[in-house]
């Protein structure tokens, strides 16, 4: 199995993962056009897609989920409320396109088993996924307010990780956003801090290489150096020294991770 982040922040979203037999996204929160150039960043096309999985219906996450499906004839996969909430928002998809994925179920492709499970958001019943091939493991969550014991026992003892690291609480605190918005980012269903992010982290990673790449971070309240400093600080705090097991990745906006092997 290997996977790229695409693309991950607050202007759009989406990460590719492929084994020897199928090719997928998770959201597709930029437009079509660009999504074609990140894949190609990588060596990959949308005419290989074969399926689209959607998180929720936030526009970072379905920009170009409309466009993308009826351009290339991709399969979409979401749960009942998630596509209700997404009617009107991405355009018309053929009927033989849309597929329901319930939560907390399994869909398998061959050799790999796709696994969803609920997050604490503000959407209408955002879900992330777990990706299992040959006894690896791939664990995406991000758009959370919380890392609940219940997603801890889904995402735990991954052997990679897209985990979501959004913000610098004091960045965000002293920041130009409204209150509305600061009090929204921090509550149960916004976003998980640096700090917060690494707790979780520290109780779901084994004792095993262990890949988890920072995502989602805030374009105004975190930074790269950032989050990767207070993530590796909070870490050791926690008897965890990355760099020996452990290693932490950035992601990006505008431009992919490299296609790795999981």
């Amino acid at each position: 199995m290997r996977f790229s982040v695409l693309a991950s922040g607050s202007t759009g979203n989406s990460i590719y993962i492929e084994n020897d037999e199928h090719a997928f996204l998770v959201d597709a929160g930029l437009s079509a056009k660009k999504l074609e150039g990140l894949l190609g960043g990588i060596g990959r096309s949308m005419k290989q897609i074969d399926g689209i999985f959607v998180t929720h219906e936030h526009s970072d996450h379905i920009r170009g989920l409309g466009v993308a499906a009826r351009k290339y004839g991709v399969p979409v996969y979401a749960n009942e409320k998630t596509w209700k909430a997404m009617d009107g928002l991405v355009g018309e998809i053929p009927s033989d396109q849309r597929f329901m994925f319930d939560m907390e179920t399994v869909k398998s492709f061959g050799s790999l088993d796709i696994q969803s499970f609920a997050v604490s958001h503000d959407a209408a019943d955002p879900m992330f996924y777990v990706f299992h091939d040959g006894g690896r493991k791939l664990a995406l969550i991000t758009d959370t307010g919380y890392v609940s014991d219940r997603m801890k026992g889904w995402i735990s003892g991954s052997d990679a990780f897209v985990f979501e690291s959004n913000h610098d609480v004091g960045m965000l605190q002293m920041g130009r956003y409204p209150w509305n918005v600061k009090r929204r980012i921090l509550s149960d269903v916004g976003h998980v801090s640096n700090e917060d992010a690494a707790v979780a982290m520290s109780e779901v990673v084994e004792q095993k290489e262990t890949r988890i790449y920072l995502s989602h971070l805030s374009k105004d309240n975190n930074m790269k150096d950032l989050a990767r400093m207070s993530v590796a600080q909070t870490l050791e705090t926690c008897g965890i020294r990355p760099g020996e097991f452990v290693h932490l990745y950035d992601t990006d906006a505008e431009a992919p991770t490299e296609l790795v092997m999981v």
